[in-house]
């Protein structure tokens, strides 16, 4: 064999080899970088009307095993709170990051872009810094003269119903079911009112939460390989009313085991405008109007309790679909999970269904934040509200907040997940307006005070003091002008900012009351 002409030296050999070493170091080198610095997907999860009746915030009667498999990789917040106890309000308020006091939309029929026409929605933050944002299911509340914001969303909405039935003899429309397909108020009042339980053999498509994961899944299986992040924002419906689930989901509960509340009158020396016995919950055919917080016949409130459990297993199975396909398609180790519930939920207890009051049940609401680098669980006893939401997933995806549009009131918990040491908040602030007044509320870990105002002018005030050292129902307002806990929260409440007036009627809801 004819020998080379060129020689190799040994020096120069290893001089070859150490730079193909320092090469391939640099290219891992840079690899990494450029995987930490990809961006971390959103997938926002929203349930209508759940409070924390769930297995890993402690229900013994819950079933609820897929949000249970989410809580055991996650922070899971169990003192959360909405800042007002209604869907429309409650979805401003983490959509924008601003407390209903600060932007005066505390009702249906009132489009932020009227008062806000700049804001910067959550997902159209994500979107205005290169991520493809979408929505599917309800996420802005759809209905009673509101609608959804175009804006937020790279891709047309995908929406649902929240109010249906299956039953093939259902034909006649229903008065909620018009209501929240924005028909005119003057039509859905002569319309009858629908059952508030449908208990069929039917599967999970039927209804729609159920297409909505189907949905959430198929756009998840697209989604799979792209170069550009995401926000997805998946909303159900149930356990909203009406209880139409899936009687499968029915049958796993045996109603007689279900808790039917011990206190079933109002809190004793609560004032008037602070309860409700009506409202939502007499909309359906079933429940029997009254002028005072008669309590409901035993046998109804144990069905209502029931349906609101099965409702609760059926979304809890839909959501698993939608955590599956996350996990199946490799995405969930690059995709931050958020669970919220809009506001909390009554069962009767104190005499009350459904929400819309101040009280602690209808404002607790469940969070569960997972994050891809947070490998293991945790349960937070310190305070969060829902507007912190905003920032908390800013900060998290490094997005700079914009506050020059709308206000924002929330406070940033993106380090806190993973260096749970100090709280973030001592005290939440919720509120809800009633009868021209507005009541806002104070919560600190033991005690609410509630002030009743005027919502201009707030002059006279009315004041609700509670405490929960014995549990979570409200049985006396406590309130004295020297109890030393009344001082210490009056003046937290003092230096909130004065609450805007209520903002006045878009244009279709003025047009759709004709």
């Amino acid at each position: 064999m004819k020998k080379s002409r060129f020689r190799v030296s040994k020096t120069s050999t290893n001089m070859n080899r150490l730079t193909w070493i320092l090469c391939l170091s640099l290219i891992a080198h840079l690899a990494g970088a450029q995987e930490k610095e990809r961006a971390y997907n959103v997938l926002l999860i929203l349930v209508d009307d759940l409070r924390p009746a769930l297995g890993s915030f402690g229900d013994v009667h819950a079933i609820s095993p897929h949000i249970d498999a989410l809580s055991k990789q996650a922070t899971v917040f169990e003192r959360a709170y909405s800042n007002q106890a209604v869907c429309v309000a409650s979805r401003y308020n983490l959509l924008l990051g601003s407390r209903s006091t600060s932007t005066g939309l505390y009702d249906f029929g009132r489009a932020f872009r009227d008062a806000y026409p700049n804001a910067t929605t959550l997902p159209q933050l994500f979107k205005n810094n290169g991520y493809y944002t979408a929505a599917i299911g309800k996420v802005f509340h759809v209905g009673h003269n509101t609608y959804n914001d175009d804006e937020s969303w790279s891709v047309p909405h995908w929406h649902d119903k929240v109010v249906e039935y299956a039953d093939p003899n259902h034909h006649q429309e229903t008065r909620e079911e018009a209501l929240f397909a924005n028909k005119t108020w003057a039509y859905a009042n002569r319309l009858k009112k629908g059952s508030a339980w449908e208990r069929l053999d039917v599967a999970d498509d039927a209804y729609a939460d159920g297409r909505v994961a189907r949905q959430a899944v198929q756009r998840l299986q697209e989604l799979q390989g792209q170069d550009t992040p995401f926000f997805l924002a998946v909303g159900f419906a149930r356990p909203h009313l009406p209880f139409t689930v899936p009687a499968k989901y029915w049958d796993l509960y045996n109603p007689d085991a279900l808790p039917i509340p011990a206190q079933q009158t109002n809190p004793k020396n609560a004032p008037d405008i602070a309860v409700k016995r009506d409202g939502e919950i007499s909309q359906y055919a079933e429940i029997p109007l009254a002028k005072a917080s008669d309590p409901f016949p035993d046998s109804l409130t144990r069905q209502l309790i029931h349906g609101y459990y099965a409702g609760i297993s059926y979304v809890d199975t839909q959501i698993g679909k939608v955590l599956q396909e996350l996990k199946d398609s490799g995405l969930d180790e690059q995709t931050i999970v958020v669970l919220w519930g809009d506001h909390g939920y009554l069962l009767g207890e104190m005499g009350m269904w459904t929400k819309h009051v101040n009280y602690e049940l209808a404002n607790r609401i469940p969070v569960i934040i997972k994050h891809p680098e947070i490998k293991e669980g945790h349960h937070s006893m310190d305070l969060l509200e829902t507007v912190d939401l905003y920032p908390t997933l800013a900060e998290l995806a490094a997005l700079p907040l914009d506050t020059s549009a709308q206000p924002i009131d929330g406070l940033s918990f993106a380090s806190y997940l993973t260096k749970p040491e100090s709280p973030v908040r001592t005290s939440v602030y919720h509120c809800f307006p009633r009868g021209g007044k507005l009541g806002r509320a104070i919560r600190t870990e033991d005690f609410r005070l509630v002030a009743w105002q005027d919502i201009e002018g707030r002059q006279e005030v009315e004041y609700e003091l509670y405490e929960y050292k014995d549990g979570l129902i409200e049985t006396e307002n406590i309130w004295s002008p020297s109890h030393p806990a009344f001082l210490t929260l009056k003046a937290i409440l003092d230096k909130q900012p004065d609450p805007a007036p209520l903002r006045p009627e878009s244009k279709k809801r003025k047009e759709n009351k004709l």
